[in-house]
């Protein structure tokens, strides 16, 4: 019995979104906005995955439930991400309000 690689998990990195961009020029297209959306996008479709396996198995359509649990758990921890994000720009904005002109 041979050990294959896992190649279908990715990094944090490599879920497409929030990739550091070559320069920090105000005047890039890669905003934090666009970012963000990309980001939902994404968990969008990491959600509709698992939820698609998550049905597969529970019908026993799904020959490799590691494929299920590999998918939900990605888009749990995306989830997560995405709302961390979400929070730190919440509290920054909130800080600069906060701020006397």
């Amino acid at each position: 019995m041979s050990i294959s690689s896992i190649t279908s998990v990715q990094g944090v990195t490599g879920t497409g979104y929030l990739q550091p961009t070559g320069g920090t020029s105000a005047t890039s297209d890669s905003g934090f906005a666009t970012q963000l959306s990309g980001a939902v996008d994404n968990l969008q479709q990491l959600q509709s995955t698992s939820n698609d396996l998550a049905i597969q198995a529970v019908t026993g359509n799904l020959d490799d439930i590691h494929a299920a649990t590999i998918a939900s758990t990605r888009a749990q921890v995306t989830l997560e991400l995405v709302a961390a994000v979400r929070n730190k720009g919440v509290d920054a904005f909130n800080e600069i309000m906060r701020m006397q002109a």
